[in-house]
């Protein structure tokens, strides 16, 4: 057994199989546990390199957090990792209230036993860029200052006001940010200025990254920083497309991995709890090739009689589904059908609805026998998942064009869904044809 070169706890489903992706795609394979495994099950997976532990605080609160987080982080540090990671998006969207992320980051400092934690945000591969600490992302065929992206900005539960991520993170933490930019990392005397900004006290680390070159740079120093005692990182896959290629040159790793198409399925099944510009595009390719649509309301799913409405929708789908076509059931098609002010009259509105979605899902996949499924929405994913009886997950295909939400295989306890093929789409993730390519399973 390998020592684990890493482990890590995402803050939603989704961008936890972003992790397991990037990972696994190079090399270092990685199991996504959905719980704390018990003994019998991480002994199925104890010749791994990474060990991830797929979470919700994305949209939880900083009470949630102090609950819920140190018994994860005692749990990851337990594992005796090179390095443990707290994954956060790659457009860093998160408030005082929900998502905190300074929040997340003082209680793993605390039990990690550090004071400083290096964080990187910046993710070529996801078209994610920082510069002198402010977050670019691309939307279509732009890039866009993360407070003006079309998306983000407009974001139904934490909407991206602030570019400057030390400004940002100094509405939900008073540790100091302390910025590595491009022309510090750049410079021959880089290392000698991490360490100074390392003396000035506890503090968050941030290093820029704005492409695959300051991205080599920022993972040798991170791999420094990790073997100085910086164990506990934040960020989003950002750190480990950074460690990948340091790694690798260093040495530790070996070439990426070689994974098959998936080949087709006849017919597939997903949910989405998604209002993206960028996920109504991808249904509406869908509908138009081949995928029947199925519209559910979702305050009345999340408040009302979801019994009645779920058996509607299923009856729906399953009529679908037995003329042998692909379904797809959303709540919302666009912005412009977002609900999201009803929703948030309850704050625990939003997870009964992944989790309605959840439950829709599993009765369609145990009826039909369905093989392959996907979840859109990260905070969806998240809630609904776990309604599908399912303990692990490891990758079966990446999309190396669109990477976020590979396709992966499900391992769990009920035969309707252990060996599932299911993938986790947040909702800026993927090309228009997303849908087909999964019931493709093309790359």
């Amino acid at each position: 057994m390998h020592k684990p070169l890493l482990s890590y706890y995402g803050d939603d489903f989704t961008g936890s199989t972003d992790v397991m992706e990037a990972l696994a795609s190079n090399g270092v394979p990685t199991v996504l546990f959905l719980d704390v495994p018990d003994d019998a099950l991480f002994a199925r997976f104890g010749d791994f390199r990474a060990f991830g532990l797929a979470g919700t605080s994305r949209s939880q609160t900083p009470e949630w957090m102090s609950r819920e987080l140190p018994a994860i982080f005692r749990w990851l540090e337990g594992l005796k990792a090179d390095v443990s990671h707290y994954k956060v998006c790659s457009t860093f969207d998160s408030s005082p209230r929900i998502g905190n992320i300074g929040k997340a980051i003082e209680i793993g400092m605390a039990a990690f036993g550090v004071t400083h934690v290096p964080l990187i945000v910046g993710t070529p591969e996801l078209r994610r860029y920082t510069a002198f600490g402010n977050l670019f992302a691309g939307y279509q065929d732009g890039i866009y200052r993360i407070d003006r992206h079309p998306v983000m900005s407009r974001h139904p539960v934490t909407p991206m006001h602030e570019a400057d991520l030390a400004v940002h993170l100094a509405a939900q933490t008073d540790l100091p940010v302390r910025l590595a930019d491009l022309a510090l990392l750049a410079s021959v005397e880089a290392a000698d200025a991490l360490d100074r900004l390392m003396e000035k006290g506890p503090a968050i680390l941030l290093m820029d990254v704005d492409s695959r070159e300051s991205q080599l740079t920022a993972g040798r120093h991170l791999l420094r920083l990790i073997g100085s005692g910086c164990r506990f990182v934040t960020g989003s896959s950002g750190i480990e497309y950074a460690l990948i290629r340091a790694w690798r040159q260093a040495g530790m790793i070996g070439e990426p991995a070689s994974f098959k198409d998936a080949g087709p399925v006849e017919r597939m099944a997903a949910v989405s709890g998604s209002v993206s510009p960028t996920t109504e595009r991808q249904i509406r390719h869908a509908a138009l090739n081949g995928f029947g649509l199925v519209a559910v309301d979702p305050v009345a799913l999340a408040h009302g009689d979801a019994a009645s409405m779920v058996e509607k929708a299923c009856a729906d789908a399953l009529q679908i589904l037995r003329q042998g076509r692909s379904v797809l059931v959303h709540t919302a098609l666009g912005p412009s059908s977002d609900r999201g002010e009803a929703l948030d009259r309850d704050p625990e509105a939003r997870h009964r609805l992944g989790a309605e979605l959840g439950r829709l899902l599993l009765r369609l996949i145990e009826e039909e026998n369905l093989g392959r499924a996907v979840i859109a929405g990260g905070d969806t994913s998240s809630h609904a998942l776990r309604e599908l009886k399912i303990k692990a997950l490891t990758t079966c295909m990446p999309l190396p064009a669109t990477p976020g939400s590979p396709l992966a295989v499900a391992h769990g306890p009920h035969p309707a869904t252990n060996g599932l093929q299911i993938a986790l789409k947040g909702g800026q993730v993927g090309r228009d044809d997303y849908f087909l390519q999964i019931r493709d399973g093309r790359r």
